[in-house]
């Protein structure tokens, strides 16, 4: 069973509107439950709509992927303290920037053998996968750090900034080379540094703000599901992405856990 294309966008829709009201509602203890009641409703209605689409030819490695990361979701879910919550946070982001990259890199290799590369295309994929990697390993070392696997000190050296800066714009060079040329080397690269960036952007951070850098990885992993929506050309992910990616929301945010 197959739904029509102006049916899933009215379904993306309608998912969309309420995921802004189940976000409205976790403003407030009164009604966090009404609220999160409300956004997982939306995200049935997304995930059904996607599944539904035409665009899904086999369900054989959804089923599968659902199956085990639903296991392990509903594991972590019953064993995590409360007290825990932000590291499980930066867990979750962490896989979030992963997915990104990943979405890009198997994007790449599936449009470049169909012979669809477009400049535009190429654009995405670059920001794509350098925030989602930059995602990826920065919610590591946070959740290293506030698990206690890491050290919670600050680690700084001698020109640690211009160090990041150069990292930063070699990274960009790189994402420029790949999307001009689409060589696969610079997308290496360039996923391989942004890790590193992420690495090294965080580790200077003591562990008792890492609350309020989970609030600034939460928007970087927001951008990163917006730039796969464009990839993926899915506009609930663009939709859902952008606003978990506001910097305004970031902001506020990262105040309210001050």
């Amino acid at each position: 069973m197959q739904i029509s294309s102006n049916a899933q966008a009215l379904a993306y829709l309608v998912s969309a509107v309420l995921f802004i009201f189940s976000l409205k509602g976790l403003t407030h203890p009164a009604t966090a439950r009404r609220g999160n009641f409300l956004g997982m409703i939306g995200m049935a209605v997304a995930v059904v709509a996607t599944l539904l689409g035409s665009e899904v030819q086999s369900y054989g490695f959804i089923i599968a992927g659902v199956l085990v990361g639903g296991l392990i979701g509903v594991v972590l879910a019953m064993r995590i303290q409360m007290t825990a919550m932000p590291q499980l946070v930066a867990a979750l982001h962490s896989f979030v920037g992963l997915a990104a990259v990943l979405v890009a890199v198997g994007t790449f290799l599936n449009k470049m053998d169909a012979g669809q590369l477009n400049a535009v295309l190429m654009g995405e994929l670059s920001a794509g996968a350098i925030i989602g990697a930059i995602t990826f390993t920065g919610s590591v070392i946070a959740f290293g750090k506030l698990q206690g696997l890491i050290s919670g000190k600050p680690v700084k050296f001698a020109m640690q900034h211009q160090l990041n800066a150069a990292i930063a714009l070699l990274t960009i060079a790189l994402g420029v080379h790949f999307a001009m040329s689409g060589s696969m080397l610079s997308l290496i690269l360039m996923i391989l540094l942004a890790m590193v960036l992420g690495v090294t952007l965080i580790i200077p951070i003591g562990g008792a703000d890492m609350p309020v850098i989970i609030s600034m990885l939460n928007s970087y992993s927001g951008w990163a599901a917006a730039a796969t929506g464009f990839t993926l050309q899915n506009n609930l992910l663009s939709i859902v992405g952008a606003w978990s990616g506001s910097p305004a929301r970031s902001f506020l945010t990262s105040c309210a856990r001050r």
